[in-house]
């Protein structure tokens, strides 16, 4: 029974690799379950017993995906010792990929199939969990001081980097201009008079931090 359970979970890996990328490469409709199958060294059968339909797992493999770039995200911020180290290690480890354009697709696929709604949903609570644990990892690591809730943070962080990836993938923009726009806005929400701002220090200073998050 293991040996048939841990043949099954490469499988479905297998044929989440190969649709990830078909999926990145031609779209939804541009890449077929034969396609796919054939990719992964599969059956037609062997997708629709896994995923159910083409759409589920396109669903699947984007939010994979995403959890796979949150995590990239927090292994580029280890090594960092200030707050405006931290913003731009995350923000460039996340432009630094389509895998969010990937993920906003699924999210509006999810509009017209609201039985796929509940994977999106968990996915984007996870992103913010782990959000938050890493932050307040790094808040207690280094000693620093937030005026703003760090799960709000964690929260703006990723409506932002998909906010920001969606509008530049459709005007065409390089990972270097969205890492600068996504900065840009970051930093406009950090410092606008309107809302409150977020401004994070390190003990023993009582001036701003040269980064705010």
């Amino acid at each position: 029974a293991r040996a048939t359970r841990s043949a099954g979970r490469q499988m479905r890996s297998r044929l989440l690799d190969a649709a990830s990328r078909l999926f990145r490469e031609r779209g939804l409709a541009g890449a077929s379950i034969s396609d796919i199958a054939a990719a992964a060294d599969a059956f037609p059968s062997q997708i629709t017993y896994y995923f159910r339909t083409k759409e589920a797992l396109f669903v699947e493999a984007a939010c994979r995906d995403m959890l796979y770039v949150a995590r990239a995200a927090e292994q580029a911020t280890l090594q960092v010792h200030t707050p405006r180290d931290y913003t731009r290690a995350l923000v460039e480890s996340v432009t630094a990929t389509d895998s969010v354009a990937f993920f906003a697709e699924a999210l509006t696929l999810t509009r017209r199939r609201q039985d796929l709604a509940p994977l999106v949903e968990r996915t984007i609570e996870r992103l913010h969990g782990e959000g938050l644990r890493a932050y307040s990892n790094q808040i207690e690591r280094h000693g620093w001081n937030t005026l703003r809730d760090p799960d709000a943070t964690s929260r703006r962080f990723w409506a932002v980097a998909i906010g920001v990836m969606v509008e530049g993938y459709a005007m065409g923009r390089s990972a270097d201009e969205l890492c600068a726009e996504m900065l840009r806005v970051l930093g406009e929400q950090a410092t606008t008079k309107t809302s409150t701002p977020l401004r994070v220090v390190e003990n023993n200073d009582s001036s701003p931090s040269d980064g705010e998050i």
